[in-house]
């Protein structure tokens, strides 16, 4: 209650309406599996790094290109498509808006948190080791950071040396800046020489001079100093040239190149290599780092564009990989990897696993589906788009499907082929087919279908986009084995395209058996849970139950209007019931609030039956 404790005019504010529910989105993605680049947990010694990235929003193609390097091979075994990639692209291409991708790396020779550093990541050093000099690395692992060129230019600027007062100073720079001291400036295509480099430092009171090893010295005598920039161009495969200009020395400077170009949170999120200005392993002991301008004339040493080396694809895939593992509650540094990385993303809605089609062992395939279907079982607010294995024949699949049981789940049947969009084109010889697996397809089609229609409405009978054809050709009487066992088949209709022609969970309970009802009591039991919060610890009395009656009672009448539950009335659609019938005394003291809601969803119409028979005009019509 407040307090009126002087006499005075108060005016308060206070609400006289019910809390809101707002729906939660459910055309989220997300993905883990090999990719040919990108951001990926890890930490290392020499030089000391310590990666914890989440799994970065893509929102586009284009987007995921740039963050995780497209469409390259992955892996170094006879199976090295990029379904990451692929999936992605087809989630985009079929109506996906958002994305979320957790890479997944094993590491070469990675022991007691120490990994082998030249075993899996690309570099490029700037001298021989173990000299004090500068290295370019590769931020994230993989055999794509062996892709990635560096080319280093400099700018030379006018003299930055005015006189006020009789007094020579520095002006337009900030602490940090590099500048040449030399008597006149040469012609711009002769390097700074590394003796004449020196970097812009203020003191006490703010006047600015050079840095002389930490200490302070004026510009005294110095009469002409000119301000040195870089511009760094990182060029990844043929089409992409990432160029950083006006990069300062000094490490306090904002702009300075160690501080733009770092490993951990640059400026630029998906940029591809760091500086690394710390002595390499084998330096004797006592060697001092590189100084500035050591770092500017090692840096300059790449006029051209120079390639990094050394970057390999890690271990063989594991399903333990994929599955991951949940962040550390006593560790910052050890973060969540895999699966148990997508678990910290609440906006995420289905869940993808396309490399699972990866393992030739259908056993060791089963494990990592189980751990995908278990992630969403788990999680409760996801459900787990399953690919079948590779070349499976009906019977094949039908098998494949039998070993799961779950309302979390469903699983799309046959591949998909498309135009091979790595392959060169050669107007002489026939396009290049590839083989996909069908789970991005489908989680576009679930995106399209949510955005146009809502949730309630079945991913199905929808057009499938960007494709050739299936790669098996599935029939009424094939179908017909298929779609009672959980099978959701995708046809080719003459006139009508390519089409999902199922929307089935994999699952025994009847109840549950298609996926548009179980993703709409996700994204109603989703919406409840977080727009209610805040009643937790409010007083447990009959206003609070009303209020809550309210808000999801009004919350559900909007679900009706959209056609999402069944009935004329919003009585024939749902109740909500919390009062004293829902909740006895002995809840009330232990602290429970119980409210009962109960939805009628619409069924998708899954066989359409006309019954026509003969009649004569001058009978009574029944």
């Amino acid at each position: 209650m407040p307090e009126y404790l002087t006499p005075g005019v108060y005016v308060e504010e206070t609400s006289f309406r019910s809390r809101s529910i707002e729906g939660v989105p459910t055309s989220t993605l997300g993905i883990t599996g090999l990719t040919a680049y990108g951001p990926v947990p890890y930490q290392l010694k020499s030089p000391e790094v310590i990666m914890v990235p989440r799994p970065p929003l893509v929102t586009s193609y284009t987007e995921f290109e740039r963050a995780f390097g497209g469409l390259s091979p992955v892996g170094d075994g006879t199976d090295n498509h990029n379904y990451v990639a692929l999936a992605a692209r087809a989630y985009f291409e079929n109506g996906g808006r958002r994305l979320y991708v957790q890479r997944v790396f094993d590491f070469v020779n990675d022991a007691n948190n120490d990994i082998d550093v030249a075993a899996n990541f690309a570099a490029l050093p700037l001298a021989a080791p173990p000299a004090a000099t500068p290295t370019w690395w590769a931020r994230w692992p993989g055999r794509a950071g062996n892709a990635i060129s560096i080319r280093s230019r400099f700018r030379r600027s006018k003299n930055v040396i005015v006189q006020r007062g009789g007094i020579n100073v520095i002006t337009g720079l900030a602490p940090g800046a590099a500048v040449e001291v030399i008597a006149a400036a040469p012609a711009d295509d002769v390097l700074p020489a590394a003796g004449n480099i020196r970097i812009v430092m203020a003191n006490a009171a703010g006047e600015l001079g050079f840095d002389n090893t930490g200490a302070f010295a004026a510009v005294g005598a110095v009469t002409a100093a000119f301000h040195i920039t870089l511009d760094i161009d990182v060029r990844f495969g043929p089409d992409r040239v990432d160029t950083y200009s006006g990069l300062e020395l000094g490490s306090q400077h904002p702009r300075s190149i160690t501080t733009v170009l770092r490993a951990a949170d640059p400026v630029d999120e998906f940029s591809l290599v760091w500086l690394d200005r710390s002595l390499p392993a084998g330096a004797p002991a006592g060697t001092p780092p590189p100084t500035d301008a050591e770092v500017l004339a090692a840096v300059l040493q790449t006029a051209g564009f120079r390639f990094l080396t050394g970057g390999n694809e890690g271990n063989p895939l594991t399903p333990g990989l994929l599955k991951g593992e949940p962040s550390s509650p006593d560790d910052p540094k050890k973060a969540a990897k895999g699966l148990g990385a997508l678990a910290e993303v609440d906006d995420i809605a289905i869940v993808a696993m396309p490399d699972t089609v990866r393992f030739d062992d259908l056993t060791i395939q089963k494990v990592a589906v189980d751990h995908l279907i278990g992630h969403c079982e788990s999680l409760r607010y996801r459900i787990a788009v399953v690919d079948p294995p590779k070349d499976s024949s009906i019977t094949g699949v039908r098998t494949f499907r039998s070993q799961f049981d779950s309302n979390y789940a469903a699983i799309y049947y046959p591949w998909i082929q498309t135009v091979d969009p790595t392959a060169k084109l050669d107007p002489g010889s026939p396009t290049s087919l590839l083989d996909v697996p069908p789970s991005g397809y489908a989680a576009g089609i679930y995106a399209r279908t949510d955005v146009r229609r809502g949730v309630h409405k079945a991913p199905a009978n929808e057009v499938v986009l960007g494709i050739s054809k299936f790669k098996e050709n599935i029939t009424y009487d094939r179908q017909s084995v298929l779609n009672p066992e959980g099978v959701n088949a995708l046809r080719f209709f003459p006139g009508r395209s390519n089409r999902i022609w199922g929307a089935r969970t994999m699952t025994s309970d009847p109840e549950w058996k298609y996926v548009n009802v179980r993703r709409l009591f996700i994204y109603l039991e989703h919406s409840i849970e977080k727009s209610t919060q805040w009643a937790v610890f409010e007083p447990n009395n009959e206003r609070l139950w009303g209020n809550i009656r309210q808000g999801i009672e009004d919350f559900l009448l909007v679900t009706w209007r959209t056609g999402a539950l069944m009935g004329t009335k919003p009585e024939q659609a749902f109740f909500v019931r919390c009062d004293r019938t829902t909740m006895t005394q002995n809840d009330l003291d232990n602290g429970r609030l119980i409210c009962l809601i109960g939805v009628a969803p619409t069924y998708p119409a899954e066989f359409v039956i006309f019954r026509i028979g003969q009649w004569t005009a001058d009978s009574p019509q029944s």
